[in-house]
């Protein structure tokens, strides 16, 4: 049976989580491994809604072991009030079902005083959530972050919180703001560590163990491949790597630990935040799409811009990604639109592209070229097989895999795990 890698092919906010859900039942082991508490999946299982950020999806699967990787910055605080969350719905969840990346790096009160204070010092917004994921990856990559293993080590705690405090500090103090005390953040960490301690794992080590027994396991991105921090629409990115290939890095395991990566986009294109989007309609249409996809952000509750399917990005995302089959979500969307677009290329000044160019400002300057379809007056919405969908649908479906180069091996036609449509498993050899 082949690992799958679940990522994003869009922005993000593609429906993520009910297509990692609908496979967690077929795994029996669910990875995160990238991003932080600024991302989110909703699920709705048996009418029960669960909003999950921190935790992969299958922590609300008895039987299903769940892992947090190293690749994900890990706030303290944020993943222990989701998992009395989750408790408070009834779902089990103890150290017996839920491992951390003993090597993770936490997000402390600093990184989101640094994110905030930073976003409002910009001449240009990012977008950033303002949950200090940023300023905790900057913390890693420069060496000098604190991680959960550190917080079993109380008596060298408090020189690993002065040597951070030194870069920190000196920040605030620049920007205006005043010093962060060492022993209060030293405190808080210390009355945190018995409660978080006992998730912390040798990850990579049990997953190692797993792959030698066969078991099916699950690797669960976060935000989609264009906000990737090196091929997304850079600056307006997240601070980590988002597409497949960071499963392996971001868990502890080699490159063929995925042998099946799963793409899911929208029948139509969403973003949040700022950044370029050159199919964004900002008219009646793109308010039709928004009140009907119910577009706001799981972790944000910020509202999306929408707008048509931009082939030319996901056919971009699906190359970068090495992406092998797409799950196709909210089709049910496009129901009784008379006409839909789908952009096969851009404009910039007298020129063409097919490719989403690198730089901002060709970014800024993008014009889409559409390819119009006819829409369907039938509902799609709850559909389960493909004789139920209007034959003017499968048409855009069709010729959506054409521009994308890579086929829908999986379609969603509602919220409901039920309502979908499975051409490929992804779990089969």
């Amino acid at each position: 049976m082949a690992n799958v890698a679940v990522v994003g092919a869009q922005w993000g906010d593609e429906g993520k989580g009910k297509i990692v859900d609908w496979l967690s039942e077929r795994a029996e082991v669910v990875v995160r491994f990238q991003g932080g508490n600024n991302a989110g999946h909703t699920l709705v299982i048996d009418g029960v809604t669960y909003k999950l950020s921190l935790l992969p999806s299958g922590i609300v699967r008895p039987g299903k072991l769940s892992i947090i990787g190293n690749g994900v910055v890990v706030d303290p605080w944020a993943l222990l009030a989701e998992i009395e969350a989750l408790r408070d719905k009834g779902v089990t969840v103890t150290p017996e079902n839920l491992k951390v990346a003993e090597n993770a790096t936490l997000i402390l009160p600093l990184h989101r005083d640094l994110d905030a204070i930073r976003e409002d010092a910009r001449g240009t917004r990012v977008g950033t959530t303002r949950r200090g994921i940023g300023p905790a990856y900057e913390d890693k990559v420069a060496r000098r972050a604190v991680r959960l293993c550190d917080l079993a080590d109380a008596d060298g705690l408090g020189a690993k919180v002065q040597a951070l405090l030194i870069h920190h500090n000196a920040l605030r103090v620049g920007l205006g703001h005043a010093k962060v005390e060492s022993d209060k953040l030293v405190a808080d960490l210390l009355a945190v560590a018995p409660r978080l301690l006992p998730y912390a794992d040798a990850v990579w080590d049990r997953l190692a163990g797993l792959r030698r027994r066969g078991r099916r396991i699950l690797y669960e991105g976060a935000q989609g491949a264009m906000l990737d921090v090196d091929h997304g629409t850079y600056p307006y990115v997240t601070s980590s790597n988002t597409v497949a290939g960071q499963a392996a890095a971001g868990s502890g395991v080699g490159p063929g630990a995925v042998g099946y990566v799963l793409g899911i986009t929208k029948a139509y294109t969403t973003r949040v935040g700022d950044g370029p989007f050159p199919t964004e309609l900002t008219g009646t249409i793109g308010q039709t799409l928004g009140e009907r996809g119910r577009e706001f952000g799981t972790v944000t509750g910020r509202k999306r811009r929408c707008g048509w399917f931009d082939a030319v990005l996901v056919r971009q995302a699906i190359k970068v990604g090495g992406i092998d089959g797409i799950a196709l979500t909210k089709l049910d969307v496009l129901d009784g639109f008379e006409t839909i677009n789908v952009c096969v290329g851009y404009r910039i000044d007298d020129r063409t592209r097919s490719t989403f160019p690198a730089t901002a400002a060709e970014q800024r300057g993008l014009s889409p070229i559409y390819e119009t379809f006819e829409g369907w007056r039938e509902s799609t919405r709850g559909a389960r097989s493909w004789v139920h969908l209007p034959a003017t649908a499968i048409k855009y479906i069709r010729r959506i895999e054409e521009l994308i180069e890579a086929p829908v091996a999986m379609l969603s036609t509602s919220p409901e795990r039920e309502d979908t449509i499975l051409v490929k498993d992804p779990f089969a050899d």
